[in-house]
């Protein structure tokens, strides 16, 4: 297994929460971690260590994800569902 190096959100500097929390704000209720949870296992956690990059990508998955698109979030998921398998990611 792959290693990287990552940022747990209890030692994030300013710039990396700030980028973290703009980030999770755009992401639907049930991506929120849990209150025990630092976000170090999670696939955003291995960007933490380029902070503008991390916002950035994961942004724009919240923001096709945005409730007040055309289609519902049942057919976002399927089509990201589909387009995972076809990559061959586990995610």
């Amino acid at each position: 297994m792959a290693w990287i190096k990552t940022i747990p959100f209890t030692e994030a500097s300013e710039e990396l929460r700030q980028a973290l929390e703009k980030q999770r704000d755009l992401y639907p209720e049930e991506y929120d971690r849990l209150p025990d949870d630092d976000g170090s296992s999670s696939i955003v956690a291995s960007h933490t260590l380029i902070p503008d990059a991390l916002f950035h990508a994961f942004a724009t998955f919240g923001t096709l994800m945005a409730p007040d698109l055309p289609l519902s979030r049942r057919q976002h998921e399927m089509i990201a569902t589909r387009v995972s398998a076809i990559n061959r990611c586990t995610y």
